[in-house]
């Protein structure tokens, strides 16, 4: 199935048409997005092997890796989604929270979806990270294009293949493109924009979206980093970390960056955490991972070049893997020891198979290097003292922070997700991306019966009239001088 750029004509008019749409509140009611977050599902259970082939077309994506991380993810959370909208959308009545003088102007709180959307996605997970927002915008009630990467062409083909089918295609719609259609959507005005991607073409999309306030959620991951404890089990450890590397090749925002290990009170850690993560390694892959179905590829050859190029340029020692292979784009899990500062590892986020270990003295040097960087998408530390969790909570910023594992979180569908300041900002995952797309409504319906307690906000200003609203606030009797103040005795 080939992928089909969306003519740049045609794309002013599927903003016109999406806006008729909400305009006529077609995505509105609640039983109509139950009905197209069910649709989704419905499209993901009976087209589970298209959308498992495309991903592995795309990414060498192994089949446990497709059904787990992606298509069965998202079937549960639409699902999820559909059960819980009543709850999530009904109106929130204040009167309980309100002074007892207030309580009669039904002061209440809607959940409103702000218009019509674009949800722009990357390649690496391009199936749950098109229909998550997705989903949150008709959830809340939003029409919205979805723009999926053209990079992962296969997946984007067959967003654009079954999407129409499932979906109301008045309110939903899928534009394929590049750059030149990406930028023609860029100057349209949108109500929300959802860009998950990198930092540089975050800040374009930004400037275009500035120029129509339009408010936006970004997902940018950056540097995750890792903090081992020696005196934890190092090989649990390893294992746990090769997890988060191993999964899409380590193409994935949350994977770990690179490894922080203390050595001042165990001066033999790192060579024993890179003999436990060699072993990890072996125990995944006895026959190498190269050749192996149990392992991603590299998207393309301009990110393979660009992975290369970092372990090409690094002073470091390659300690675990190195092996790669261009023709399938295949490249091993690599380990890198004796890594500083200026190292080519650490000067952007790797986003492939490669894990560099940094030595430092104490965790306290640790949290200080970090703290120099900016803020990760989230922060995992292995260690068994809670006093080290507090001090590594507490000193340092990022979107999340994980204990003991890698990449798990992602599991928790109760949890906002998110970064923090060049990692993004806004949350996603179900209630989160629901409240993403729409925002708080205010009401008060003031009854003609209070008109006798409102009496004291209109002229004339008098005495009376201060001792009962302002002085038992102030304490402060009626000024002496009442011509400024406007005050009559």
């Amino acid at each position: 199935m080939a992928l089909e750029y969306t003519p740049i004509d045609d794309i002013p008019k599927v903003h016109q048409e999406l806006n008729k749409a909400f305009l006529k509140r077609v995505s509105l009611p609640i039983a109509w997005r139950q009905h197209q977050l069910l649709q989704i599902a419905r499209m993901l259970q009976e087209n589970h092997q298209a959308f498992a082939d495309a991903l592995h077309k795309d990414l060498g994506r192994p089949a446990h890796e497709a059904y787990t991380m992606e298509i069965t993810a998202m079937i549960e959370r639409a699902i999820t989604s559909a059960k819980a909208l009543p709850e999530w959308a009904a109106a929130e009545n204040k009167e309980d929270v309100v002074p007892e003088w207030q309580k009669s102007w039904k002061p209440t709180v809607y959940r409103t979806p702000k218009g019509v959307v674009l949800v722009i996605a990357p390649w690496n997970y391009p199936l749950i990270l098109s229909v998550q927002p997705l989903m949150g915008a008709i959830a809340a009630g939003c029409p919205a294009v979805l723009k999926p990467s053209e990079v992962s062409a296969n997946v984007a083909a067959v967003l654009a293949e079954y999407l129409p089918k499932y979906l109301d295609n008045s309110a939903y719609k899928v534009v394929n493109g590049s750059v030149k259609e990406t930028t023609k959507l860029l100057e349209l005005k949108w109500d929300h924009i959802f860009y998950t991607g990198n930092g540089t073409v975050a800040r374009i999309i930004s400037a275009a979206a500035a120029k129509h306030l339009t408010p936006m959620t970004l997902e940018l991951g950056g540097k995750s980093p890792v903090i081992i404890d020696p005196e934890v089990d190092l090989e649990v450890a390893a294992k746990r970390v090769l997890y988060g590397k191993l999964s899409n090749a380590g193409q994935l925002c949350v994977t770990p960056d690179y490894i922080y290990i203390p050595t001042g009170k165990h001066p033999d850690a790192v060579t024993k955490f890179v003999e436990a993560f060699k072993k990890a390694v072996k125990e995944c892959w006895p026959e190498g991972s190269l050749g192996s179905s149990d392992f991603s590829h590299i998207i393309n050859q301009n990110h393979f070049k660009r992975v290369s190029s970092i372990i090409e340029r690094t002073k470091g020692k390659v300690v675990v893997g190195g092996g790669k292979n261009e023709e399938t784009l295949k490249m091993e899990i690599t380990m890198v020891v004796g890594v500083e500062k200026d190292d080519s590892v650490l000067e952007g986020e790797n986003f492939g198979p490669l894990i560099p270990i940094v030595e430092v003295k104490t965790i306290e040097e640790a949290i200080q290097m970090i703290s120099e960087r900016d803020h990760p998408l989230v922060l995992y530390a292995f260690t068994n003292s809670e006093q080290t969790k507090q001090y590594i909570r507490d000193n340092t910023m990022s979107g999340a922070i994980v204990y003991n594992d890698t990449v798990i979180q992602l599991a928790v569908n109760e949890l906002p997700f998110g970064g923090v300041g060049e990692s993004g900002y806004g949350r996603q995952v179900l209630r989160y991306t629901y409240e993403a797309f729409s925002y708080l409504r205010t009401s008060v319906d003031i009854p003609y019966e209070a008109e006798s307690m409102l009496a004291g906000r209109y002229p004339p200003y008098t005495k009376e009239k201060w001792d009962a609203m302002v002085a038992p606030v102030l304490n402060m009797p009626i000024p002496a001088s009442t011509a400024q103040g406007g005050l009559s005795s």
